[in-house]
């Protein structure tokens, strides 16, 4: 197992990580999101002197620069803490950006959407969707189609048929902080199953502020938390 920690944070990189249980087994990938407590269980084993990390707080977080990203592993219940590597656009709506681990775990977004990971094992290699009004989030209606690394390492399609749903204004907290967002719910369905992907967007600017959206058969639901921007 490794440890993962988030780039450019350096001596208070540890007072980011958050413990999270860890399962393997012959399928689990080589590099996994945030194994920090099997990494904890074995320091612990070899000295009695281990500090307590404090908690991750909101004042914690006014001492960094830059911008980060909590990410959850819901079925493994594993959380990092990510930061921006990558910054571009191309043809296509929606700015892209490539959130990276400090061993190069990687998930990339459009317009805040999941377009594709790598290093977590059964990665979403590529994603083909349609992007909401200015750019970000999800359109109201359209077909998605993902390509996913399957157990034998070949890339499957997976088309998918999503409709958008809006449920109303939310306020909603991140680590002491309050947003203002709107709540839009996206339900998909197709490759023999039914998806379901929530976006918290910033009632003003339109950033993303929380979302738990589907990565693949694989991977399954990520929740996805901008903890500072």
């Amino acid at each position: 197992m490794m440890r993962f920690v988030a780039p450019r944070l350096g001596s208070i990189a540890g007072l980011l990580l958050v413990l999270a249980s860890c399962s393997g087994g012959p399928d689990a990938p080589t590099l996994e999101l945030q194994v920090i407590d099997s990494v904890r269980g074995s320091i612990a084993a070899r000295t009695t002197a281990q500090p307590a990390r404090p908690p991750v707080t909101r004042a914690l977080l006014d001492t960094l620069d830059g911008a980060f990203l909590e990410v959850t592993r819901e079925e493994r219940n594993q959380t990092a803490f990510l930061s921006p590597s990558v910054r571009t656009r191309d043809s296509q709506p929606g700015a892209i950006t490539v959130w990276r681990t400090e061993t190069d775990e990687t998930l990339t977004v459009r317009g805040g959407m999941l377009i594709a990971t790598r290093g977590l094992g059964g990665d979403i290699l590529s994603t083909d969707m349609r992007v909401g009004a200015g750019g970000l989030g999800p359109a109201p209606a359209g077909k998605r189609v993902i390509d996913v690394r399957n157990a034998d390492n070949r890339k499957v399609a997976m088309v998918l048929d999503c409709r958008l749903a809006d449920l109303g204004s939310e306020t909603i907290e991140i680590i002491g902080a309050r947003h203002a967002t709107r709540h839009l719910q996206e339900h998909c369905t197709g490759a023999g199953g039914r998806v379901v992907n929530d976006y918290w967007i910033d009632s003003g600017s339109g950033l993303i502020w929380q979302s738990r959206q589907w990565a693949g058969p694989h991977i399954g639901y990520l929740r996805l938390r901008q903890v500072t921007r």
